[in-house]
Parts: structure tokens; sequence; C-alpha cells
């Protein structure tokens, strides 16, 4: 068996001192995005594990996963993370979290380090967009699991978004909806079917283009102003009878604007989220059903058999979604 590589082989690879090594791997956000790219490329070539973290791994490894997800960004990633805690249980796992500061943010240092730092035993990413060379390290280096995206090179656990949408337009076609906005929130993903896309993709799949709009409104609490001003203000030339929010806090955001703004609903406008968080139970929003808690558990199911059996091959799970009807949708106005 060959000597494992030096982080001396590595700097002389990438032509760089071991101290940017160090950081390029460390503490990755504190080098250039080209650096760190000639970094781990070298560290990819000659296979190299920090000294302590090899010998751990040789043994039986570290005992420590980890997640990363946009938690303080979206709520939900809360709900799948205790899902994932309650199947890991008391058998002495170590879990670290980290917080990925926004889904729609395309470039990740700490991802593309993770798999060559060998901390970690195995990782759990949500909802997160992988550029395909951060994917390819992360299959050839560390055990990975995706939630809510896929990719055909790591296992997944995943619904199928552009279905949930076609879920909302059959409920509302069958109401007799012929006119609905659809508000998702700016994002600025390198990803063309981003959860949002899919879902109003979904959308227009059942109800036709003509039948939806769509509004992008900012991320504050009282941005669904912006969807009353802009189809219930003066001057609108296009009355929408439904609105679906990509997700249920932002249709929550509408649904206290169309109140403040004198509107019934849903007598004059049925408002629909998606995710079925607490706060659509307790507002009686009509939402999808997204089973966040469940989708942490198969999470980590499936990351425990990649670190038992790890040259297996990825295995994708898909979880079944539902319509969620409450107090804030129902048939369309009378004309």
């Amino acid at each position: 068996m060959s000597n494992p590589a030096t982080i001396y082989e590595v700097a002389s690879r990438a032509g760089v001192s071991i101290s940017t090594v160090s950081l390029a791997i460390n503490h990755p956000a504190r080098v250039s995005a080209k650096t760190r790219t000639l970094v781990l490329a070298a560290a990819d070539e000659l296979g190299f594990v920090p000294k302590e973290r090899a010998i751990a791994r040789a043994k039986a490894g570290v005992g420590r996963i980890a997640m990363v997800a946009p938690f303080s960004s979206y709520p939900s990633f809360a709900e799948r993370m205790a899902g994932a805690m309650e199947a890991l249980g008391d058998d002495g796992t170590q879990f670290v979290v980290f917080d990925h500061e926004d889904i729609a943010t395309s470039d990740s240092p700490l991802l593309d380090t993770l798999p060559v730092r060998g901390h970690v035993d195995g990782l759990i990413i949500m909802g997160i967009p992988l550029q395909d060379a951060a994917a390819e390290r992360l299959a050839t280096r560390l055990p990975t699991v995706l939630v809510d995206q896929k990719h055909p090179l790591l296992s997944s656990v995943w619904v199928d978004d552009l279905g949930g949408g076609q879920l909302v337009g059959a409920r509302l076609l069958a109401g007799g909806h012929r006119r609905v906005v659809f508000v998702r929130e700016t994002e600025t993903s390198f990803l063309d079917d981003s959860p949002a896309q899919q879902r109003v993709d979904g959308l227009r799949s059942v109800m036709g283009d003509d039948a939806v709009r769509e509004i992008t409104i900012s991320r504050t609490p009282s941005a669904g102003r912006e969807v009353i001003a802009e189809y219930w203000g003066d001057g609108a030339d296009w009355r929408p009878t439904a609105v679906f929010a990509h997700r249920d806090l932002v249709a929550l955001s509408v649904l206290g604007a169309a109140r403040e703004a004198g509107l019934h609903v849903p007598g004059d406008v049925s408002i629909i989220g998606y995710d079925d968080d607490d706060s659509a139970a307790a507002l009686d929003l009509s939402t999808v059903a997204n089973p966040l808690r469940e989708s942490g558990r198969e999470a980590i199911r499936l990351l425990r058999e990649m670190i038992a059996h790890p040259d297996a091959a990825p295995t994708q799970v898909e979880l079944p979604l539902m319509f969620r009807a409450r107090g804030s949708s129902g048939p369309a106005p009378q004309s």
C-alpha cells in the first residue's frame, strides 16, 4: 500500500505554500476561488486527507456526520433537521450542523472543502444547488445524501415539485378558477429548475399559460402587499381569483395583506401555500403538504447505508405530496 500524500506534496502540486493549503482546506473563505480550486484539484489528484483524520478513518471513522442547509433563511429546513435527529437517536454519533446563508447561492467553499478535510464520516446537504465539480468530489470522497435536490452521482431524498404544482392546478381548475398568480421570492440560483420554478411549471401544465401570471416579491414579512398593489390596486387590468405562493410564509404574507385591503378570503380570492409548516395549520392556510420531517429521517437512513457500503450505487427516494384543503381556498368567485 502506498504512503498517503502529505500536505507538502499538495502544496508542491498546486504551486502554493503549505500555509495556503491549510487555509484553503480549513478556512476556504479566506483564499480566492482560483487558489481554492488549485489546492482542491491537487488534493483530489493525490487523494490527500489530513494525517490525523486519515488514521481515525482507517480505524473506524471519526463518529461524526454533518448537515448543511439554509436554516436561517428557510424555516422548513429546521423541520427536516428535526426528523434527522429523531432518526439518529442516541447511538453516540456527533451531529454537526452548518448554516448555509441562502439556498439561492451557488458558490459554496464549505461544500468544496468538506470532503477533503476528513473530519466527518458522512454529509447531508439540504436544498443547496451543487456544481458538478463539487458533486464529483463528494461522490468519490465522502458519503453524501442530498435532500430537496438531485444529482445523478449522489443519493437523494426528494419530492416531485412539478407534481406539487399540478396538484394545485387541478384543485383550482375543479373550483372554477381560470386566473391565478404565482408568487415567488427573489432568488439568484444558477439552476433553471429550482423548486419554485418546478412548482409554477406544474401549475402552468395543468391550467395553461394564459391562466397563470407570476410576480416576484422581496423577502420581507410585509412583501404580500406588493401582490395586492399589483393586482388589486388602481389601474390593475387583470384580477386573479387565486394566489399560489411557493412557500407558506409567502402565502401568509399575501393573506394578511389581502385582509388588510378589505378582500375576503376565500370569497374574493383563494390563497394557497406550499410545505404545510406549523404556521399554515395554525392560520388555516390551504397548502401542499411536504413530508419535511420524514425527509430528514430518510436521509439519515440512506447515509447510514452509504457509510456501511461505500461502493453501493446512488439511491433515489421520492416522497409523496398531498394537497391540504383549509379555509383559505374555495370556489372561484362568480363574476
